[in-house]
């Protein structure tokens, strides 16, 4: 197979994903020729176009896809893309196409990788180890799967000695990597439909795990069963690398870091939560066996931002506070609410969720349920079925879901309504939550909060 070097054209199909987008960034940094086609009009597609990125809504072969070389072009497509037009043509006319994961394993053959897996949290700590990186100014790019708020984007370039990724589990994306390092932070069942149940996807992070050369360069959660040796961290009990002392002051937290050999106290840390000090914690490991300074650590920890839509938290004038947050799955859903709840205990939890596809809904239902009881009062908006057909899922629908919930204040709502019953509701503080296009609400949201005496 040609080097990617040698081409110089990249056509995204589905370029507006958060994955897909970041190696349009990165084929667009370096020079390259970049153009893509997407369904739909979003932020990040026009922050792409706003680059010089050239990217097109209709499923059809345009003059631009005409005029493009075969031996001359790399076609990348997501595996969420099933049939179009456009990639049929593509695949007719003889071009190399091939998945995001493929590429991106391409990349980093050629360098120190750091790769971030797990079924939750691994946006923010890949996020976190990159935004430390340029603390320490590692030469580095980075390839994540949010927005980093340091960054105002899922890339950046600083160098290609390293790269620090965002290692999804999706279609076995993953093992296409070549980690030098890597961090599991989870491995809950999820995508049912690609894995079928709980343990081939278990099987799935212990392939990934085998592809990392030293054990003393894997940093797994301490509990989870990789089956093989590796570094542990953890939060509030000993393990190799673990966090302590967790405190709340103000907007802040507080906690101690332990390395097998020392005590280092007092990080201070913005976002919230005790699944992010855990997040933290691995970054930290990682950057240290790096041989980063604590120092420089510690100011990377104190000046980091977070991730757009990961415990996003708003505190307004009339004592309300919003939080936004892209938790999708009942384990994620459990982090959130149990730190508002442990943060907040007195004050009364509104929830609005968006569940996200049908196969999601249907596999973890009672685990969704158990998670939204814990809600004073819920909104639950129809199901995001992204690449899903609802005809393939009959009888699965909000209602079934929320029939399976005990709360005694709870409706369903379409995504047009919502906003105007949050307006009708008493609460202290609301979370709107999920992975779909609840994220619309999030400006009229702040806004009115904001004007709310």
């Amino acid at each position: 197979m040609k080097s990617l070097e040698t081409y110089q054209n990249f056509y995204f199909v589905g370029i507006g994903g958060i994955g897909m987008s970041a190696l349009a960034r990165y084929f667009n940094a370096s020079g390259k020729k970049v153009l893509g086609y997407d369904k739909t009009v979003t932020k990040l597609t026009s922050a792409l176009v706003s680059e010089g990125i050239d990217i097109v809504f209709e499923d059809t072969v345009d003059a631009k896809i005409s005029d493009l070389n075969k031996d001359n072009t790399l076609v990348i497509f997501t595996p969420a893309i099933k049939k179009l037009e456009i990639l049929k043509h593509f695949h007719d006319e003889g071009f190399t196409v091939l998945k995001r994961a493929k590429v991106l394993g391409m990349i980093t053959e050629n360098t120190n990788c750091i790769a971030i897996a797990g079924t939750h949290g691994k946006t923010t700590t890949s996020s976190l180890v990159a935004h430390l990186c340029k603390e320490a100014n590692l030469p580095f790019s980075c390839f994540l799967g949010g927005i980093a708020e340091n960054f105002k984007s899922n890339f950046h370039y600083n160098g290609n000695e390293y790269s620090v990724v965002e290692a999804d589990e999706y279609d076995r994306s993953f093992l296409s990597l070549s980690p030098d390092w890597a961090v599991i932070t989870s491995i809950d069942a999820d995508h049912l439909d690609i894995y079928g149940d709980a343990a081939t996807i278990e099987q799935g992070f212990r392939d990934f795990a085998g592809l990392v050369p030293e054990n003393d360069r894997l940093f797994v959660r301490k509990g989870i069963n990789i089956g093989r040796a590796s570094k542990t961290y953890a939060v509030n009990e000993e393990a190799d690398y673990y966090s302590d002392n967790i405190r709340e002051e103000g907007d802040k937290i507080y906690f101690d870091f332990h390395t097998p050999d020392e005590e280092i106290d007092d990080f201070v840390w913005e976002i919230p939560g005790i699944h992010n000090v855990e997040n933290a914690t691995a970054a930290i490991a990682i950057l240290h066996r790096l041989g980063v300074d604590f120092e420089v650590i510690k100011r990377g920890i104190a000046g980091f931002k977070g991730i757009k839509r990961r415990y996003t938290k708003h505190r307004f004038e009339n004592g309300k506070i919003y939080i936004d947050d892209y938790a999708h799955h009942p384990t994620e859903l459990n982090a959130v609410i149990g730190s508002i709840k442990t943060f907040y205990p007195k004050k009364k939890l509104l929830v609005v969720f968006q569940p996200h596809l049908f196969s999601r809904t249907r596999d973890f239902a009672d685990g969704f349920a158990d998670s939204l009881n814990k809600a004073d009062e819920l909104i639950l908006l129809d199901i995001y079925p992204a690449r899903e057909i609802q005809e393939n899922f009959e009888g699965i629908t909000s209602k079934w879901l929320s029939d399976k919930i005990k709360l005694e204040k709870k409706e369903v709502s379409t995504l047009d309504e919502t906003f105007g019953r949050i307006k009708e509701k008493d609460f202290d503080i609301l979370l709107t939550v999920g992975a779909g296009n609840i994220d619309t609400l999030y400006d009229g949201i702040t806004e009115w909060l904001q004007n709310k005496i």
